[in-house]
């Protein structure tokens, strides 16, 4: 069975020059912290939808590095992800009705990430590896029930933004 685009999503890296730092994105609708990423556009390619939906939600135009790893989901609270390198050419940091924050973290101190970046994060710093093709162990029922009972608000969030109901601030 093949999958369509709409099943499909992107997210980016981006590192510091000195690679000690990433790029992450505070969003709106669950307000935490997060690689840049979303769909895949009708008639894009994954490549093109990393391209546009880090500027759309950083505010910087990027190249890609390397493409990291294809993930697949072990259930419907994630979806097929393509996992991309990408370097800043030209642009500054701006919010956007997608994102209240842009920032870059030092590796040792990035703020509390929900899975499955985490996992990402740390393949991404395997910087000559091979394209991985790994499942999405970290998003699961259970996991999302045991957040459930650490961050009701941010979980109810990321339930209503999965049915396409946003709740804006």
């Amino acid at each position: 069975m093949s999958k369509s685009y709409q099943e499909e999503s992107v997210n980016g890296i981006v590192f510091s020059p000195d690679r000690g730092e990433i790029l992450l994105i505070k969003r709106r609708d669950v307000p935490v912290w997060a690689l840049p990423g979303g769909g895949i556009d009708a008639n894009e390619t994954p490549e093109q939808a990393v391209l546009r939906e880090l500027e759309e939600e950083t505010g910087y135009t990027v190249s890609l590095v390397r493409k990291i790893a294809e993930y697949t989901p072990l259930n419907r609270l994630a979806c097929f992800t393509h996992f991309f390198e990408c370097h800043i050419t030209s642009g500054s940091p701006i919010l956007t009705a997608e994102t209240q924050g842009v920032s870059f973290f030092p590796l040792e101190e990035i703020p509390p990430l929900p899975p499955p970046y985490p996992d990402w994060i740390s393949d991404a710093c395997q910087k000559d590896a091979p394209i991985l093709k790994k499942k999405i162990h970290s998003v699961t029922y259970l996991n999302l029930l045991k957040h459930f009972f650490l961050h009701p608000i941010l979980v109810s969030r990321f339930i209503l933004a999965r049915l396409g109901l946003h709740i804006n601030d």
